[in-house]
Order: structure tokens, then sequence, then C-alpha cells
């Protein structure tokens, strides 16, 4: 085997930084992302002391790994992302407060509505027959809660 794959100088190290990188673009969770720009900065400091022993290099980049991942996490939670739709891939979410008719009967507190174009899964609290009308009051996973629409009749207020 050669000695300049066995030897980590400033460009193994480099190169190691851009195939973390693209790791981070193949399986994201910007995990790879700081791993790599960790060996990018080693990579860095070993052109400035290219003397560097290899333990303190690996030391030196797992330092610098935990830290800017632990360091990301706590930026991430106090300056949360924000979103212009929060519930864009929370679909079941976007339903709550809607009403929608009840197609199947609901026995044992459990029916089927139609949303558009696909059957979802709904839990009430009681037995209905199909047509009942249901507002969605939350989630449970992939089953919307439902509650029995109270017929308004005119007079009443």
């Amino acid at each position: 085997m050669s000695a300049w794959l066995l030897e980590p100088t400033s460009w193994n190290w480099m190169l190691a930084g851009v195939v973390l990188m693209a790791i981070e673009a193949i399986s994201p969770g910007f995990f790879f992302l700081w791993m790599g720009v960790a060996a990018l900065l080693i990579g860095l400091v070993l052109t400035v002391l290219p003397n560097m022993d290899w333990s303190y290099q690996i030391m030196l980049f797992a330092l610098l790994s935990v830290g800017s991942i632990v360091a990301w996490r706590r930026r991430l939670r106090r300056h949360p992302t924000q979103s212009a739709d929060p519930l864009l891939n929370r679909r079941g979410h976007q339903y709550v407060g809607r009403v929608f008719t009840l197609d199947t009967p609901a026995v044992n507190g459990h029916g089927k509505i139609r949303v558009d174009d696909s059957t979802w899964k709904v839990v009430v609290e009681q037995d209905c027959p199909a047509g009942t009308r249901l507002r969605i009051v939350g989630v449970d996973g992939v089953m919307l809660k439902g509650a029995v629409e109270r017929a308004v009749k005119e007079g009443d207020d």
C-alpha cells in the first residue's frame, strides 16, 4: 500500500471532508456536514503545521466534530427554523377544525371519511351512522380524531 494513503496529510483530510459532505447530501440530518467541516479544518491546520502528530490530528478532529455538532444543535434549539407553512408535511394536522361526512358507519368508535382523493380512518367517541358530520379535533398518528358536529336548527343560538 502506498505511504501517502497511510499518512494523514492536509490533502487527505480535505478529501475526507469533501467525501463526508457528499454523504450528507445523500443522507440529510446535518451530522456528516459538521464532520466534513471538521475534516476540512484539520486539513487547513495541517497546511500551517505539517508535522502535527497523527494522534493529535485524530483528537482534534473528534473534538471539532463533536463540538460543531453540539453547537449546531444548541443554536437550532434556541433559534428554530421558521416556516411559512408549518403544517406543510403534517397532512393530518391540516384537517383539524374542518368538518367531513362519515363515509362508513363508525363501529366501536372507528369509521372512515373521504378527504379529497384519500380515505382516512377516524376515531369518534360513539358509534355513528354513515353520513354523520364530524369535526376533526385532533390527530393520533395516522388516524384523525373526530367529534360529532351538532346540527344547528333554526331558532337555536
